[in-house]
């Protein structure tokens, strides 16, 4: 029998129009067509979920200075950068939303470099309070003053790849809060925006809950279908949208495990967690850690990163 080593593998295996799921690796390479202005280092972190219990503030400050170590030209986050804002009441706001915002502040503002980042649904803040209060005006209000944007999502052009934010979270009135949406008005931006953009441009969209994914058949069973706030319900309509460009990766978080999928020409990197099983250690075999993505002009190679956070929370909590 030849053995292939795990890199060499993801190599190959991801070469075709394929749809896998790797989990447990750390590393791979597969080929893209790139741009040809060179390459490009992207840090890509997600769910860091932050509070000030169980000495959080110690394990994003540890995993700001491991991002730091990379030195990616370019950083992201993957969305619920705070925990539990969507049902926060007006006093929570205050008394808890306020202080986990500070503690994500330290983080991001400790990152260096070029540093963008995406919202989740964990970021809209007292969108749908659980005591019934009233729903704030605007929801990402909170997340867009703290990061100084002025809407949640947003495209610019680096070493010749287009890289295009997404807001993928709509608020709903049924049991799951939330769906996995984008809505009507970005795909109308998407498509304008494509109208400029050549079609051999590689362009990376970043969003927080995945367009694709493998992980519910993985674990729930071939047929399971996907919860609506766990999925981008929209996603076929959305990804047709770029058949005619070089979509060459999807960067995408929420459900803090570490997958790699690829469709067709386009590869989907679900991108673990900061936080792991929420502060409790691994989830699904994913440690706590984030990615390093490498553009070549004919190759992207990745790595996920265990930044060697050791999980404090009780497991109770």
């Amino acid at each position: 029998m030849i053995q292939i080593g795990k890199r060499s593998f993801l190599k190959y295996s991801l070469a075709g129009t394929v749809l896998s799921m790797v989990p447990g690796l750390s590393t791979a390479v597969w080929a893209a067509t790139g741009s040809s202005k060179g390459k490009i280092r992207i840090v890509f972190y997600t769910d860091v979920h932050a509070r000030t219990e169980w000495q959080t503030p110690n394990a994003v400050h540890k995993a700001a200075d491991m991002i730091n170590e990379k030195k990616g030209d370019l950083v992201f986050g993957g969305g619920d950068l705070i925990t539990d804002g969507l049902d926060a009441n007006p006093d929570e706001i205050v008394d808890k939303i306020a202080p986990r915002w500070d503690v994500y502040m330290t983080m991001h503002n400790a990152i260096k470099g070029e540093h963008h980042t995406v919202i989740g649904n964990h970021d809209l803040v007292g969108a749908l309070p659980k005591d019934g209060s009233p729903a704030v005006v605007d929801p990402r209000s909170h997340f867009k003053n703290r990061l100084g944007l002025s809407r949640t999502f947003y495209t610019f052009e680096a070493l010749g790849y287009r890289f295009m934010l997404i807001d993928s979270i709509r608020v709903s009135t049924d049991e799951y809060k939330y769906h996995g949406w984008v809505s009507k008005e970005q795909q109308q931006w998407i498509i304008e925006e494509l109208s400029h953009i050549p079609r051999a441009t590689p362009i990376i969209v970043v969003l927080h809950i995945p367009l694709l994914t493998a992980f519910y058949n993985a674990t729930k069973g071939a047929t399971f279908a996907a919860r609506p706030n766990r999925v981008v319900v929209n996603n076929v309509e959305v990804l047709k949208l770029f058949r005619q460009h070089n979509l060459v990766l999807v960067l995408q978080g929420h459900l803090h495990i570490s997958e790699l999928l690829r469709w067709q020409n386009t590869t989907f990197i679900t991108g673990g967690a900061v936080c792991g099983k929420w502060w409790r250690g691994p989830f699904h075999g994913t440690e706590e850690g984030f990615n390093v993505i490498t553009l070549h002009p004919d190759r992207i190679d990745w790595e996920y990163v265990d930044y060697g956070w050791e999980a404090q929370r009780p497991e109770k909590l």
